[in-house]
């Protein structure tokens, strides 16, 4: 464990009493704070912006608001330095890639421990080792972490060069209070945060009122927020348009459908409007895991009875997301460099081509059932709880797939359990069952977020790529999937890893596995979620933001007044 020599290194001090807000009486002379209201269409966790599970506006927003990163995006894509938090963080050694951090001494979680090489630690670890989290290929090939300086000076070792270093280490998370907490980091962040570093913290956080109020982070070292509370307020399509009218709220993000879109342009010229897109693209994983989809051709036969463009429509409804098809397997629309990259036709099903695979594979259609040794072809397909779009993409797939002669069950788990549980099964290459003996139901299916911000060559490392020292060669050991899709193809992994080292561009990579990965039917993109981002009267400093990264990280210089 990386974590082992670092017990000294910081006191940690008790953790906070945590209160409920209470009423306190005001008088007359008191003055009203100022607040800038945003409306959403939830505010519900989980809040953790490292695992797949909690990916969300409101978790986007929140991490801005409430965590401290070392590196932030600039309104052109670029990586900048944060020196709210840091001193300086550069490459000290090509032989071993060596990168060294120091953290500035007045930096400080909000319960007055400082912020420090434990934090680092930590993420490192649960990133390294956890399932379902965002990106992880950065943080398996950190082989060590030094201390310095008292815990303020961070010397991260790599097995081999990564370029994209610079995307690592965002959106710290307080290890002191975190490390011993109940459910561990499946838990981290379920409900609410424990402490803050950054420019705000939490004053009330009310999941039935469907309101989040923010406040100056009074143990906020650097600038304060030029604004006294952020109100962060659920409302559906209609109420949001209405208070946006009103001047109740100042902005609003929301992923509209048609329906909320018209209903924000009616506002005019009075409301600016501009799409932002998300780090997320919505997907179906047809899993060579434990089950039918193991087989190429019965895996490739599935891919042929799919609408895709009618799952697209069903999950887009006429919002901005319906620009942004997803037709390429890494980059997404919004992405520099974007091209597509996907087959001719390949949208539309094709029963003819499906029955011809299906057929190799030892399949028969009997009585409108496709069936091998008399056992009908069943998928279980998966989306998380509740979640839109996936919810809905993943009912009209089944339909597809029921009507063309495939038993389909549909299941909904929670979204931590679908990604650090089903999603993370032991597999095996033969396509032999294994169980935990808890009768625990394969995913062969799952309509879900896959995360595609940061560095394309980590994206494509962890969507696609092996766990370092994972065996490609036995077809019977049982191994925890690299990523949720569990895809591991030994002959593309020598291509990822040059990627990943930036002995290869992505221009070379993507040319040489776009194609095999369309070939493999694992993955199947359909568009990149997006909000649309709706600015009133009354509030000055909001900008769209970086792309994938949205208006958050700027609201330390939010002000009401203006337009």
């Amino acid at each position: 464990m990386l974590a082992a020599v670092l017990a000294a290194c910081t006191n940690t001090p008790p953790a906070p009493i945590v209160t409920s807000p209470v009423a306190q009486s005001t008088t007359s002379t008191t003055p009203s704070p100022s607040q800038i209201v945003i409306g959403m269409d939830d505010i519900a966790g989980g809040y953790n912006p490292h695992n797949l599970a909690d990916q969300s506006t409101i978790t986007t927003a929140l991490s801005q608001l409430l965590l401290p990163s070392v590196f932030r995006q600039s309104d052109d894509g670029q990586y900048q330095l944060d020196t709210t938090l840091m001193r300086s963080a550069e490459v000290t050694s090509q032989e071993p890639f060596t990168v060294t951090y120091e953290i500035r001494q007045d930096a400080s979680w909000s319960d007055g421990a400082p912020i420090a090489v434990e934090d680092f630690v930590y993420l490192a670890d649960a990133m390294r080792d956890q399932p379902g989290v965002v990106e992880p290929a950065g943080y398996r090939l950190i082989s060590n972490i030094q201390p310095g300086e008292g815990g303020k000076k961070v010397q991260v070792t790599f097995s081999q060069a990564y370029p994209g270093w610079r995307t690592l280490f965002s959106n710290l998370l307080p290890q002191h209070l975190l490390k011993d907490a109940p459910g561990g980091w499946q838990g981290a962040l379920q409900g609410s945060f424990p402490a803050y570093g950054g420019p705000f913290s939490i004053k009330q956080l009310d999941n039935a009122r469907g309101e989040i109020i923010l406040e100056r982070n009074e143990r906020y070292w650097d600038k304060p927020a030029a604004v006294d509370q952020i109100v962060l307020r659920r409302s559906d399509q209609a109420g949001l348009a209405t208070a946006l009218r009103s001047g109740n709220d100042q902005f609003v993000m929301s992923r509209t459908d048609s329906v909320g879109l018209q209903q924000l342009q009616a506002l005019g010229s009075s409301v600016q409007l501009s799409t932002v897109a998300s780090p997320r693209v919505a997907s179906v994983l047809l899993r060579p895991a434990n089950g039918p989809l193991v087989d190429n051709d019965v895996r490739a036969g599935v891919a042929a009875l799919i609408d895709r463009n009618k799952l697209i429509d069903e999950g887009t409804n006429g919002g901005p997301s319906a620009g942004l098809r997803a037709d390429a397997q890494v980059l997404p629309p919004s992405e520099s460099g974007y091209t597509a990259t996907i087959p001719a036709n390949a949208s539309a099903p094709d029963p003819a081509a499906a029955e011809a695979l299906l057929k190799s594979a030892g399949y028969t259609k009997e009585a409108g059932t496709w069936r091998k040794d008399g056992k009908p072809l069943t998928l279980v397909i998966a989306s998380p709880g509740t979640q839109e779009p996936y919810a809905s993409i993943a009912k009209e797939l089944s339909t597809e797939l029921t009507a063309a002669g495939v038993q389909v069950s549909v299941i909904n788990p929670q979204p931590r359990d679908l990604f650090s549980n089903l999603l993370a099964m032991p597999v095996t290459k033969n396509g032999q069952t294994t169980t935990d003996g808890s009768g625990t139901v394969g995913v062969d299916i799952a309509v879900v977020p896959t995360a595609v911000g940061g560095d394309p060559a980590t994206v494509l490392a962890s969507e696609f790529g092996c766990r370092p020292g994972q065996d490609t060669t036995s077809s019977t050991a049982t191994v925890t999937p690299a990523n949720p899709a569990a895809v591991c193809d030994a002959e593309l992994q020598p291509t990822i890893d040059a990627a990943l080292a930036g002995t290869k561009t992505m221009a070379e990579a993507l040319s040489e596995v776009e194609p095999k990965l369309w070939a493999q039917h694992t993955v199947l993109p359909l568009f990149q979620l997006a909000d649309t981002l709706a600015i009133g009267s009354g509030i000055s400093g909001v900008t769209p933001g970086p792309a994938m990264v949205g208006p958050f990280g700027s609201a330390v210089n939010w002000t009401r007044g203006g337009k």
